[in-house]
């Protein structure tokens, strides 16, 4: 008790209350008691996935990673294809939001003809991930294809081409590429998986999801039903620490985009949140990049690269911490570093809540170097992505005030949503700490050469 719950108050009886349930719901055998030590989940391993624990499958998303069959006949392709599977598994064993299930277990089907169903429902998995290796002379083709197995549907399929000069550095990078395609594509399907159902029938995972998918569409309104849903996925479960790191960023956001609480408020809120996932977990990407949001938000823009660095380094495939690096870089003026952070956000989740954040500091990044042409542009297609967006408006206008292009200046202003006046207002009363003085000298003087 004192080790797993430290300082909490939890009675025994209460304890033994919970394993009761517990045992009542999985039947016989499956919880033992360890005479003066606790409790142990004893899961035989050889049996099916009894039918109680098939709602497991409304967590966070499974996946199996199945052997690549070689295709060219060749045996000495088989330790290739084997390789490239098990880069997969490793690869995707550090994104903590993912169920993966293990080589030994998976790879029980090499050489065999599977039904993707019949393979999801003996290892309790919802998606599964196969693919083929086949040889040309020096140049070797990957296949690789996600399904869903509960659908029968392909999430995701692509084809891999390349010259096989040095095969570990081959298995690599295709392995990290796979990575980089499938993690944003599970993303998304888990996310039309929840959106619709009622906040009530929802778990923990589908309430995160559904809060992320708020959070995406950028307006005040969607702002507080993610966080809404978000703190039903932390009252669901206490332990989840990704819901508690996109609090942060939704207090964050709250925040800035002026229509919400005062900046000082906002930041004391996503910090406590972004905290509380750290004591869940401390190498959490998401958390670690709130930190460095609320640092930069403060005027700390050395303590904000700091943990937006760690951020990237905590997990490589996590692209949040890039779009806090974009942050601080592009404004400390590192304009290419930051577009390149900024990139490989976008790249990593092309569909997710941190799209429009990302695209729009692309567009601060050319304002702040006076390409005005690509600052109006980038601008302009993240409004017409996201209308409800308020934060693209104020660069949209300075730039064609900057470009002396009145009349479009005015017909922007014209368009401007009721949320992105309190946002101006925010943004042009005072200073924002995160900008330079010059900046925010450098924006209104485009605002008021556009009419604002």
């Amino acid at each position: 008790m004192d080790q797993v719950w430290r300082g909490i108050a939890v009675e025994e009886n209460n304890l033994q209350v919970q394993m009761s349930t517990l045992r009542r719901a999985l039947g016989d055998g499956w919880i033992v008691t360890i005479p003066n030590r606790g409790y142990r989940l004893n899961v035989p391993l050889a049996q099916a996935t009894p039918p109680q624990l098939e709602g497991m499958l409304v967590g966070k998303p499974s996946l199996a990673v199945l052997p690549f069959t070689n295709m060219s006949g060749d045996v000495e392709q088989e330790y290739f294809a084997d390789g490239i599977a098990e880069e997969i598994i490793t690869e995707l064993s550090r994104i903590r939001s993912f169920l993966v299930i293990a080589r030994n277990s998976s790879f029980t089907y090499k050489g065999r003809s599977v039904d993707v169903k019949q393979v999801a429902g003996e290892l309790g998995v919802r998606y599964v991930l196969d693919g083929s290796v086949r040889r040309s002379a020096d140049r070797i083709r990957i296949g690789a294809q996600l399904i869903d197995a509960q659908t029968g549907l392909h999430v995701w399929a692509e084809r891999y081409d390349r010259e096989l000069k040095d095969i570990f550095v081959v298995q690599d990078e295709i392995a990290r590429s796979v990575i980089a395609e499938i993690a944003p594509a599970i993303h998304h399907a888990e996310r039309l998986r929840a959106i619709g159902k009622s906040i009530e029938r929802l778990s923990a995972w589908e309430a995160y999801q559904t809060g992320l998918w708020h959070l995406s569409k950028g307006g005040n309104r969607d702002l507080d039903l993610g966080l809404e849903f978000l703190h039903r996925a932390t009252t669901l479960d206490p332990l989840f620490a990704e819901p508690h790191a996109m609090l942060a960023r939704g207090h964050l956001s709250h925040a800035t985009l002026g229509g919400g609480r005062p900046l000082d408020q906002g930041l004391t809120l996503a910090e406590r949140e972004a905290r509380a996932a750290l004591r869940l977990d401390a190498n959490n990407a998401s958390a670690l990049a709130s930190l460095a949001w609320v640092a930069s938000h403060r005027g700390d823009a050395a303590a904000a690269l700091q943990q937006a660095q760690k951020a990237v380094a905590s997990n490589v495939n996590e692209p949040t911490g890039y779009l806090a690096l974009g942050h601080v870089l592009v404004f400390r003026q590192r304009l290419a570093d930051g577009r390149s952070a900024l990139g490989t956000a976008l790249r990593l989740d092309p569909r997710g809540p941190s799209v429009p954040t990302a695209l729009l500091h692309v567009a601060i990044s050319h304002y702040i170097g006076r390409d005005y042409e690509a600052a109006a542009k980038a601008a302009g297609d993240v409004i017409a992505a996201y209308p409800d967006f308020p934060r693209p408006y104020p660069y949209l206008i300075a730039s064609l005030g900057q470009l002396n292009r009145q009349d479009e200046a005015g017909a922007a202003l014209l368009r401007v949503p009721p949320a992105a006046n309190v946002y101006f207002e925010f943004v042009t009363q005072t200073r924002p700490p995160w900008h330079r003085p010059e900046d925010h000298a450098h924006l209104l003087e485009g605002l008021r050469s556009g009419g604002w």
